[in-house]
């Protein structure tokens, strides 16, 4: 095949051009790139998971990461239904889905657990209710600014950025479904309470507390 394009094109050129070398990329790279791609995920998964496991507690960490599985899920369950091509710029984009993805379900729960320590007498599901509701205009907001630059690209970024652009709408529209009702329902569902999120600070103040029995008395 190599050999007939040659002659076709010194054909086309009168015999004026000459091809000196030619290169090509073998299935065997192909498939270390996806297997590379394959590997980031994993370590974003186990990164975002330790992160939340820190910040908030390990009941939250497990409902985000099940949150984004579902974001990664259904791209690329669009991408086998509809047979669109999966190359790695489709695989960046669900990278940058998990990133933006855990973002959202931050905020909730930074949002979550600040309504966990000024109301007290509020039930966890009212308190992840009120969190929902106090944050819902900044997630539509957030998400409605992004989708409108991806649509853009979508439309006007060619067909290099194609696949990724549409990979990139999928993930944001059912980020915003994740993140608001997948994310904090399972962290509901596992049991998170209002002392898993506050303990660590009751515990540093009561390690500050002097050991005399009259502290805090009025003098």
């Amino acid at each position: 095949m190599i050999a007939s394009l040659h002659g076709v094109i010194q054909k086309l050129s009168n015999d004026s051009m000459q091809v000196n070398r030619v290169e090509s990329v073998g299935s065997q790279v192909g498939d270390e790139l996806y297997e590379n791609g394959a590997l980031a995920v994993l370590f974003v998964c186990i990164g975002i998971m330790l992160y939340l496991t820190m910040r908030f507690e390990w009941r939250f960490a497990i409902a985000a990461i099940m949150a984004n599985m579902h974001d990664v899920i259904i791209i690329l369950g669009f991408f086998a239904f509809f047979q669109w091509e999966f190359n790695l710029t489709v695989l960046a984009a669900v990278l940058a889905v998990l990133g933006y993805s855990v973002n959202e379900s931050v905020v909730i729960f930074d949002r979550i657990r600040e309504t966990f320590r000024k109301q007290r007498k509020m039930d966890t599901k009212a308190v992840i209710d009120s969190a929902i509701t106090g944050t819902i205009s900044r997630t539509v907001i957030t998400h409605g600014s992004t989708e409108m630059m991806v649509i853009a690209m979508l439309i006007f970024g060619g067909p290099t950025l194609f696949y990724f652009a549409l990979a990139l709408t999928i993930g944001i529209l059912f980020g915003i479904y994740s993140s608001v009702f997948v994310a904090a329902a399972i962290a509901m569902w596992l049991g998170v309470k209002r002392e898993d999120l506050i303990k660590g600070e009751r515990k540093a103040s009561d390690n500050n507390r002097p050991d005399d029995p009259n502290f805090g008395a009025q003098v």
